[in-house]
C-alpha cells in the first residue's frame, strides 16, 4: 500500500480502500483515482496535496458520501457505507460529517450564531442548548464579540471562521474541507488555519484537509499527496 497505518488501538474514523473513479468526455475516458488508500484517526489533521486537475476534489466528494466512486469503499467508523441505502449516507452526512468550503456559503439573513444554530436545530437540539453550543464555538474562534452579527458585517476570516463553527456544530467524527482559506490573504489564511488546527486536536474530530498551501500542509500532522491516483503518505516536513 501506499500509505503508512498508525499502529494504534484507536480506530480510524475514516478508511479509504482501493478507491476508482473515471470520468467520460465523449469517447474519451479520464481515469482519476486507480486504487487510493488511506486511513484517518481522532484528533488528527491531515492535508491532502496534488497538482490542480489531480483529483482532490473528487476525493473528498467521495468521502464525504456526496460521489459513488467506481471502485473501492469507503468505511466510516468502521461502516462501510459502499452498502449503505441513499437515505442512509445522508444520515452519514448529517450525523458524523462536517463540511468546509472555499467560500463560506453562511446564510446571509442569519447573524453569526444563528448560523451555528440553525444546523443542530434541524439535527433535532433544543434552542437554548444549540445556542450555548454555537456561543462555546464561536468564542473558541475569537468570534464572541461578532455573535450577532450578519456574515455580510463580518471579514473574511470572520466569515470562514463562523463557517468552521457551524462545520462543528453537531460534533461531527468527521471534517472534510476543501481549500478552507484559499479565499484569504496570508495573514488572515495563517490566523485562521491556526484556530482550525486547535479546534481539530481540541474537540478529537478527524480533519482531511484539500489544499494547495504547501506552507500550511506542513503544519498538519499528516501528508496524503495525491499523485497518479493513488495516496501517498508523505512526512510534513518532507513537504516541498
Amino acid at each position: 500500500m501506499q500509505y503508512a497505518r498508525q499502529h494504534s488501538p484507536v480506530h480510524a474514523v475514516l478508511q479509504l480502500h482501493e478507491l476508482r473513479r473515471t470520468f467520460r468526455q465523449g469517447d474519451r475516458e479520464i481515469p482519476v483515482l486507480h486504487g487510493a488508500s488511506a486511513e484517518l484517526y481522532p484528533g488528527q489533521a491531515v492535508a491532502l496535496v496534488g497538482p490542480s486537475g489531480a483529483g482532490k476534489s473528487t476525493l473528498l466528494h467521495i468521502a464525504g458520501l456526496l460521489e459513488t466512486p467506481d471502485g473501492g469503499h469507503v468505511f466510516v467508523n468502521g461502516v462501510d457505507c459502499s452498502r449503505l441505502s441513499d437515505t442512509e449516507r445522508t444520515r452519514v452526512r448529517r450525523t458524523q460529517m462536517g463540511f468546509v468550503y472555499q467560500f463560506h456559503q453562511l446564510l446571509p439573513e442569519f447573524s453569526a450564531q444563528e448560523n451555528v444554530v440553525i444546523p443542530q436545530m434541524i439535527g433535532g437540539a433544543r434552542r437554548r442548548a444549540a445556542e450555548a453550543r454555537a456561543k462555546q464555538l464561536l468564542d473558541m474562534l475569537g468570534l464572541g464579540a461578532r455573535l450577532d452579527h450578519r456574515p455580510a458585517q463580518l471579514s473574511g476570516g470572520e466569515q470562514q471562521r463562523t463557517a468552521i463553527a457551524r462545520a462543528l456544530a453537531n460534533a461531527p467524527k468527521l471534517l472534510l474541507a476543501d481549500e478552507p482559506t484559499g479565499n484569504l490573504d496570508p495573514e488572515t489564511s495563517a490566523h485562521v488555519f491556526h484556530e482550525l488546527l486547535g479546534l481539530i486536536e481540541h474537540t478529537g474530530v478527524a480533519a482531511l484537509i484539500a489544499t494547495h498551501n504547501l506552507e500550511l500542509a506542513r503544519r498538519m500532522h499528516r501528508v496524503l499527496r495525491l499523485e497518479n491516483g493513488v495516496l501517498i503518505e508523505t512526512h510534513p516536513a518532507a513537504v516541498l
